[in-house]
């Protein structure tokens, strides 16, 4: 997509998903060939630029976390991923939190949800996103097989417009994570790299167009 194609002339906000250290920073864990996938391709480093243009022009960015009870309590086995990620990630923890680049800013804002596999499922995502007047979600992330694409699917179904930044999500294999782009995500949401998202939140600033 041509840079000057990309537009954010209202509410926007950076939604990103589940970039936890229990997740990304243990390669040889049970979710090692996403975490691998990830830093490949620089995704923490392509969300971090997005995070700061959001920054820069005042524009909220939004931490989604998977976590669970320190004791288990309501921990949930119903599905395949639940079960394969023994013990989860307590809140409260170092594995919980964001990936050190991500570190959420004083500003920024945090939403942890127990259950589910998506951010909007049992949180205030989406009181907190229309307390904001945001109507543009910017999504990155982990991972287009299931967590990154929920937030797509729902944010959708919720009303948002969202813009998906290519360079800024993973998924496995990678040739499934090009299709999910290629085949499903594009027919939801404005795909964009990093560079033309960036630029876009920064022309957009300067011309004034964001009402918030």
């Amino acid at each position: 997509m041509p840079a000057d194609a990309l537009r954010f002339p209202t509410g926007t906000a950076l939604v990103v998903m589940e970039c936890q250290k229990g997740l990304l920073d243990d390669p040889a864990g049970k979710f090692g060939a996403l975490a691998k996938r990830a830093a490949e391709k620089g995704m923490v480093a392509a969300i971090a630029r997005i995070a700061t243009a959001c920054r820069e022009t005042r524009r909220p960015v939004v931490h989604c976390l998977a976590v669970t009870r320190s004791d288990g309590g309501a921990r949930s086995t119903n599905a395949p991923l639940f079960r394969m990620s023994s013990g989860g990630l307590p809140s409260g923890s170092d594995r919980a939190e964001p990936v050190d680049p991500l570190r959420p800013a004083a500003e920024d804002y945090v939403v942890a949800r127990l259950h589910g596999v998506a951010p909007f499922h049992g949180t205030e995502l989406d009181s907190i996103l229309r307390n904001l007047r945001i109507d543009t979600v910017v999504a990155a992330g982990i991972s287009t097989n299931v967590g990154l694409s929920g937030l797509v699917i729902e944010a959708v179904n919720h009303g948002y417009d969202v813009v998906v930044g290519t360079d800024a999500v993973a998924g496995v294999p990678a040739e499934y994570e090009e299709m999910q782009l290629k085949f499903t995500l594009r027919n939801l949401a404005r795909l964009a790299t990093t560079d033309e998202i960036c630029t876009a939140l920064r022309a957009a600033f300067r011309a004034g167009s964001d009402p918030r």
